[in-house]
């Protein structure tokens, strides 16, 4: 009976240093998660900061640039978003660029492209230059249906963003730029989803316009988990 005794108690005392051992790695792990966690967090804030301390002084000097060569520009300093009127840029109710507009885009591609692209530590983290086609929320005459008219605005909007697209590469920016300008040109018509609105009724002129936005790279965060354990381990 002591035998049995002594095995059953042995047995026990198996089983809890094998929970205590258990116990003890899920503690571990989940200090070395959170830890992680943490530094992952901590970089990744960081890097996003400065990336987009990076953006805003690239496009403080882009709005510099064209005012010295006085060319009037909507310009977002912390997107660097360009906004520009249909009025600047086509024939009445067309996608075919007018004289005017050829002249404006003259002037203002060039400063834009190599300002951006002379910026290394920018340029990197670009993944798309996005021209985008915007019109107002009008009816076409003769158009009843609200789905037609969404279409053919949607048409319009994609044509301008693509004439604008197209002519980019006819003005005399550095021409050095232009590979990895065809990698990252995208072109979009948004119809009238996105109307500018004033004091809460849309502004028909401002609405119909075109668009030059960059989109930067997303931080992987799974890099910045990299680095933490690196980091670990070099502890």
């Amino acid at each position: 009976m002591s035998l049995m005794m002594r095995k059953t108690q042995t047995a026990d005392g198996d089983n809890n240093i094998f929970w205590t051992t258990m116990a003890d790695l899920l503690l571990g792990l989940a200090i070395i998660f959170m830890t992680l966690f943490v530094l992952a967090m901590t970089g990744f804030t960081q890097q996003s900061l400065e990336q987009k301390k990076q953006q805003i002084e690239v496009n403080k000097e882009l709005i510099e640039n064209l005012k010295k060569a006085n060319i009037e520009a909507q310009v977002d300093p912390m997107t660097g978003d360009i906004k520009i009127s249909d009025l600047e840029l086509f024939e009445l109710s067309s996608y075919n660029l007018s004289p005017k507009g050829k002249a404006y885009l003259d002037k203002l591609i060039p400063i834009y492209i190599n300002t951006i692209f002379s910026k290394k530590e920018l340029v990197g983290e670009i993944e798309n230059i996005i021209i985008q086609g915007h019109t107002d929320s009008q009816s076409y005459a003769g158009i009843k249906n609200p789905d037609e008219q969404y279409m053919k605005n949607m048409s319009l909007s994609l044509q301008r963003a693509n004439s604008v697209a197209d002519y980019m590469f006819h003005t005399d920016f550095d021409k050095k730029y232009s590979d990895r300008l065809k990698k990252m040109l995208v072109v979009e018509g948004k119809s009238f989803s996105e109307p500018i609105l004033v004091n809460g009724k849309e502004d028909y002129n401002k609405s119909r316009r075109v668009e030059m936005r960059l989109k930067v790279k997303k931080l992987d965060v799974t890099e910045v988990l990299v680095h933490g354990i690196q980091y670990l381990n070099d502890k």
